[in-house]
């Protein structure tokens, strides 16, 4: 999953960062409302992690304009938004929320509490009311960083845990590499790179050995297809 994380303060975006990171998020930094309406502008992303009191924009303004369309974004009204900042009064709470924000967390704040909400926020629509994805002998728990199949513990890099949790959300459908990229891959990363094609085919082989029917079926000219019963 790829998140923006728009906050002006260098060190806590930089912390916040690793610690996404560590999760095995993609994570791209935007220090200015300029900076974020040009990058949600290019890139599709999952989560927008705001914070109110911005140099140049008011971060519920900001808001918004992803929800009504104002500030160009793929997906304005389906993209989640965790508002991050210490402005906690009620008043501030229940305008970020009819804003359009989809949680409200205030600084200061547990790493632990911002990763859970993360994870909630990412399942809606997707894979029901815990952090734990099954998808044939596949186990995936979100939480805890660990993946499975049936009795095997899978030992999988940030990387191609994040891209099995993506495909694990959409068990049966195509997906591209763009998509791939798109998600799981950061700002940073050369688009013309074969590292989805490496990550994936490495994730192939940890899934399955010792003649394990494969998981990850390859669709030729269109992407990856991860099987829903194995």
């Amino acid at each position: 999953m790829r998140l923006l994380v728009i906050e002006d303060a260098h060190d806590l975006a930089s912390a916040l960062r690793a610690g996404l990171g560590r999760a095995g998020y993609a994570v791209d930094i935007a220090l200015t409302g300029a900076d974020a309406t040009a990058k949600l502008g290019v890139h599709t992303y999952d989560l927008l992690v705001l914070d109110l009191n911005l140099p140049d924009i008011d971060g519920f303004t900001l808001c918004r304009g992803v929800r009504d369309g104002s500030i160009a974004c793929p997906n304005g009204q389906d993209l989640r938004i965790l508002m991050l900042t210490a402005r906690g009064e009620l008043a501030d709470r229940v305008r970020g929320l009819d804003e359009g924000a989809d949680d409200y967390l205030v600084k200061p704040f547990a790493l632990a509490e911002l990763l859970a909400r993360a994870r909630a926020l990412l399942r809606r629509d997707n894979s029901g009311g815990t952090a734990v994805l099954t998808v044939g002998e596949l186990c995936l728990d979100d939480g805890r960083n660990t993946a499975s199949r049936g009795e095997r513990e899978l030992p999988l890099t940030r990387k191609e845990f994040a891209v099995l949790r993506y495909l694990m959300h959409r068990p049966g459908h195509v997906v591209s590499a763009e998509e791939l990229l798109d998600h799981v891959w950061d700002e940073h990363t050369d688009p013309f790179t074969q590292t989805v094609r490496v990550t994936v085919g490495t994730l192939r082989r940890k899934l399955s050995q010792d003649g394990e029917a494969p998981v990850i079926e390859t669709v030729i000219g269109r992407g990856y297809r991860l099987r829903e019963s194995v």
